[in-house]
């Protein structure tokens, strides 16, 4: 079963009005991309995926914000309620195809009794943080209070790692080697570090060797080819491509482009004695059962 463990709710449950359709230049070196998309678009782009985690971001409390995750603007027509809400009612829509995570905010004074209800009353089964995006630091005692009470009931995290173009969004806040401080307090706690952590893979590669219960996923990197490859090349070195799992970040990119990139990644050193990336290992993490390794099957 192909899992994308990686993608973001639609703001639109019908197709996007002409003149709300935003584009992004800046998310990755190709291409624009369409970052307002509906229901119908998500599904599209998520073939051939058999099963999708999806999720939005909970900003600041009061936080006027630009729609880096797709959430905060659009259609609201569609449900009622906070960004939860939105992914709760997508996910009950189509739950043979998708399986929610919550995201909250450690600053909102409500933020554990939003999770005890993304929790119970939502089916929500993991939660998102982006700590950068969220502008908060993942070692203060409020963001330890979400891991604690995510390690006590079994919901993974999973965390935006690396870098992004977004000016308001501090980098350091997402350094990879954050997760290891994080996971050796709480090693029964299931993380996901996005991106592979890029630009800082090898980061991402002895953190997730370190701590059983870290993996990281490979979404949104294929597109700087050199890169892609590289990480690849240095997982497979670390011995953790065992580790890694499948992840798209739609509405940055689909799942059939990540599966192609994937198959082909050695392509860029074909003709030179530099290393591969072993072809069985990519066809396992096509394979893999990313929900059973988080607990989620």
């Amino acid at each position: 079963m192909l899992i994308d463990v990686h993608t973001h709710t639609p703001q639109y449950k019908d197709p996007v009005p002409a003149d709300e359709m935003v584009i992004q230049d800046l998310w990755r070196p190709d291409r624009p991309v369409a970052a307002t998309f509906s229901w119908d678009d998500y599904f599209q782009a998520q073939q051939p995926a058999q099963k999708s985690i999806v999720f939005g971001i909970a900003w600041h409390p009061g936080q006027m914000t630009d729609n880096i995750s797709g959430q905060g603007a659009g259609d609201t027509s569609w449900y009622s309620g906070n960004v939860n809400d939105a992914t709760a009612t997508f996910v009950r829509a189509h739950p043979d195809r998708l399986l929610g995570f919550m995201s909250v905010h450690p600053y909102d004074a409500d933020c554990m009794d939003e999770i005890e209800r993304g929790r119970v009353d939502l089916g929500l089964r993991g939660i998102k943080l982006g700590a950068n995006y969220q502008n908060f630091d993942p070692m203060e005692t409020r963001a330890l209070a979400i891991y604690e009470q995510a390690q006590k009931h079994g919901l993974p995290i999973m965390f935006h790692q690396g870098t992004s173009p977004v000016r308001n969004a501090p980098i350091r806040l997402a350094y990879p080697l954050l997760m290891d401080e994080i996971a050796m307090r709480y090693p029964d706690l299931k993380i996901i570090m996005a991106h592979m952590g890029h630009p800082w893979q090898v980061e991402t590669c002895v953190v997730i060797r370190k701590h059983p219960n870290v993996y990281a996923d490979i979404s949104a990197t294929f597109y700087r080819p050199f890169s892609f490859w590289e990480q690849l090349v240095k997982a497979n070195e670390w011995n953790v491509m065992g580790k890694l799992l499948f992840g798209t970040d739609y509405p940055v990119s689909t799942v059939a482009e990540t599966v192609d990139k994937l198959r082909n990644v050695n392509a860029i050193v074909e003709g030179t004695h530099l290393p591969r990336v072993p072809e069985d290992r990519i066809e396992a993490m096509l394979a893999r059962d990313s929900l059973g390794l988080l607990g989620l099957a």
